[in-house]
């Protein structure tokens, strides 16, 4: 197959995927985002790299995120949001996180493919992304290998996430640059 044709397979299935979220479940992540003192974000591998494409630019919307495992990273508090990025809701390292965040008493935001995993039982609230889980690669719900789908769908609704801020917000790209990173 030509590129052009696994580019088009791949952007139905994004389609596909993104169609099927909630959009209440959004909403009502967006709304937490707003209403949270700081914002606290977490994800293992590609979902990792998603999650800190996200709190950047929760940064550029005025807001304050941390990336849970950076050493500028604060301590979570119960007014705080900690929004856990697993396909699987299984990852470990990520249950345990969240089980403490729970322990602490703030708002847990789980973003999973499987609402009924570990993760996905502590979630105050759950997204589900409806895409291929890494262990189902012959599922038939994705060309593409192991868990590209999630990770793909993952960062197009954060990045509605942030559409949807900004619009509660009132603001613009050109407001948002003036947080952009100057010392680049």
């Amino acid at each position: 197959m030509k590129t052009a044709g696994y580019t088009e397979v791949i952007l139905k299935e994004l389609q596909t995927v993104l169609s099927a979220i909630e959009d209440s479940e959004a909403d009502k992540l967006a709304e937490a985002l707003l209403a949270s003192e700081k914002i606290f974000v977490a994800g293992g591998g590609r979902s990792g790299f998603m999650a800190k494409s996200f709190v950047m630019r929760l940064m550029h919307v005025g807001l304050d995120p941390y990336i849970v495992g950076e050493t500028v990273t604060p301590n979570l508090e119960a007014e705080d949001i900690f929004v856990v990025a697993s396909g699987s809701g299984e990852t470990q390292s990520l249950v345990a996180m969240t089980e403490k965040a729970k322990k602490i008493g703030a708002v847990v935001a789980a973003v999973t493919i499987n609402p009924a995993s570990s993760i996905g039982k502590l979630g105050d609230m759950v997204v589900e992304i409806p895409a291929q889980a890494k262990a189902d690669g012959d599922s038939g719900k994705s060309i593409q290998p192991m868990g590209s789908l999630f990770e793909q769908s993952l960062l197009l609704f954060f990045d509605a996430i942030i559409l949807k801020i900004m619009e509660k917000k009132s603001l613009t790209s050109q407001t948002m640059y003036g947080r952009h990173a100057n010392l680049e």
